[in-house]
């Protein structure tokens, strides 16, 4: 058996399985330049869009499905590019980034913030997030460390919720 050999996706990969598209963020993972952060962006009107169709609930129980959707994404798309967190991946940047939009408080500084927030603990990796990018393989791997930056950045939106309120 030979070791997979990374590739560069292109917009031949990226329509070539329902997959690839949604892993790579509905093309916005083949962005030459910071393609994770492009995808942090396009969550902002995929979520403007959904909050004005579901409810909080029901956008938080189709947060859930989009996760296990880019746990098979990821996984599938990780193995045909030959690396399993691929930095073109970015569907964990969308629904992550999306969850903390349905819990950060209305108004563009807030926005800001919660995005400023996340990217920083996406690049940063306190811990566990590095631990579990590298321990946790396959596509639960990819969607989960982005998961945990989520977490942090909503922790320090409530935090500066509490301290300003």
């Amino acid at each position: 058996m030979t070791a997979a050999v990374a590739i560069r996706p292109t917009a031949g990969f990226l329509l070539a399985h329902p997959a690839h598209f949604i892993a790579l963020g509905f093309g916005t993972g083949l962005s030459p330049v910071a393609p994770g952060t492009v995808g942090t962006l396009l969550a902002f009107p995929l979520h403007a869009l959904a909050a004005a169709w579901l409810a909080p609930a029901a956008l938080g129980a189709a947060l859930v499905a989009l996760f296990a959707l880019g746990v098979w994404a990821c996984g599938r798309t990780g193995r045909a590019l030959g690396v399993a967190d691929h930095g073109g991946m970015n569907w964990d940047e969308i629904v992550a980034f999306m969850t903390v939009l349905l819990f950060t408080p209305s108004g563009l500084a807030w926005q800001l913030a919660a995005f400023v927030a996340f990217r920083a603990f996406d690049v940063i990796k306190p811990p566990p997030i590095r631990w579990l990018e590298r321990t946790v393989k396959g596509g639960l791997g990819v969607m989960l460390d982005d998961a945990v930056a989520a977490l942090y950045a909503l922790l320090v939106l409530a935090l500066a919720a509490r301290l300003l309120g």
